[in-house]
């Protein structure tokens, strides 16, 4: 075997480890925290050893590392930056050149907010000019492992009641796991109905970080697996 051929041989077990939504999904959580098993089982909705099994095939692509901590296993992605780009561009393609993929945003996301999406760079500009709020929607424990300088966190299931801490002459900049997870384009369309000025970001605190722009983190990167029965159905959405 050449040395390109043993190159491809290894980027092709990359690419197999994206095979799979499952591990799809499990890559989208980890690109927000570093997480441990039992909460990554609860988060993706699959049994233990299915998410067990999916990490493995993840660990032995070079796509995660493991840390041991106490009784916990605690997963993290290998190298953000990259693995969340690679996801991005595997989007963009899909995007592109999959009429189903297409047919789902227009069906599910892009009916429910035609509005174009505030880039990073437009966000970045009103940020400096102090023009708008920034609303991550994430669950708590999401937010408190990283995200957008002085952003609030109203997790999208306590917005109804928690409207009154939202400023209602500044337009609202909400955001969240990512370009395909829904609960910005839910609190878009909530905080819209109550009259406020409000947008989404194009994608969420994971490109942000990507980009190289700058995230504040509220606590260490400790694992907290505490609130996943509180979370409700948001943690899968």
């Amino acid at each position: 075997m050449g040395p390109k051929q043993a190159i491809f041989e290894r980027l092709a077990e990359i690419a197999q480890a994206f095979g799979h939504p499952g591990r799809l999904e499990l890559l989208e959580h980890l690109a927000q925290r570093e997480r441990s098993v039992e909460d990554l089982t609860a988060r993706s909705g699959m049994s233990f050893a299915n998410t067990s099994r999916h990490l493995q095939i993840l660990r032995r692509a070079r796509l995660v590392d493991t840390e041991r901590r106490g009784k916990n296993i605690v997963y993290r992605l290998a190298g953000d930056n990259e693995i969340v780009g690679l996801m991005k561009y595997l989007g963009l393609i899909g995007e592109r050149n999959v009429a189903e993929v297409n047919q789902t945003l227009n069906d599910y996301f892009h009916s429910r907010d035609s509005m174009e999406a505030v880039s990073r760079e437009e966000l970045v500009l009103r940020l400096a000019d102090n023009l708008v709020t920034v609303l991550d929607v994430r669950p708590q424990d999401e937010f408190a492992g990283g995200h957008l300088p002085g952003a609030r966190n109203i997790p999208v299931g306590e917005l109804e009641r928690r409207l009154n801490e939202l400023p209602s002459d500044t337009e609202i900049v909400a955001y969240c796991r990512g370009p395909y997870c829904v609960l910005a384009f839910e609190a878009v369309a909530a905080l819209r109905a109550k009259g406020f000025k409000a947008s989404r970001l194009e994608d969420g605190f994971p490109e942000w970080k990507a980009a190289g722009l700058a995230v504040e983190s509220s606590t260490p990167s400790s694992v907290r697996s505490s609130s996943v029965s509180t979370a409700g159905s948001a943690l899968r959405r």
